[in-house]
């Protein structure tokens, strides 16, 4: 399975949120800067983000987007949920899409391997990822996790 530049660069944009915010608003070319990643692009991913409830926007010169609920409270789940969908395949999204519904074989397995991965994606939140941070320094660009809490 491959995911999205929609749901990476939306858990990015979250995760900045929650590490820069504090309670103000962040402006997106703030959080584009520091991420490397194209405003705009970003401003296309806020949209059903804040629809969904995960974030909050504020207008004006000292507006931008605060992150709506606590950390701890948003899990990866529910961001790539707003961005991809819950099903990892179309024919799950919508049954009247393919003919052989009632005598695909596969279609079990894509919807197991969808629960078990979205399972996963509901055991680690925001702070999740921030303790991460705090805890296991960076080597060669790549978080060594120990085997513990939600990355076990």
């Amino acid at each position: 399975m491959k995911l999205s530049a929609r749901s990476r660069y939306g858990a990015r944009l979250l995760l900045d949120l929650a590490q820069h915010g504090q309670g103000r608003p962040v402006h997106l070319t703030e959080v584009a800067t520091r991420e490397e990643l194209p405003v705009k692009f970003l401003e296309q991913i806020a949209i059903p983000l804040r629809q969904a409830g995960l974030l909050t926007s504020v207008r004006g010169p000292k507006g931008g987007y605060l992150l709506a609920r606590p950390p701890a409270e948003i899990s990866l789940a529910e961001v790539v949920a707003v961005l991809e969908g819950e099903e990892l395949t179309d024919c799950l999204a919508d049954a009247g899409r393919c003919r052989r519904v009632g005598t695909c074989l596969t279609r079990r397995v894509w919807q197991e391997a969808g629960r078990a991965f979205y399972d996963k994606l509901r055991s680690i939140s925001l702070a999740d990822l921030l303790n991460l941070g705090r805890e296991f320094p960076e080597e060669n660009g790549h978080v060594q996790p120990r085997g513990h809490g939600a990355f076990q």
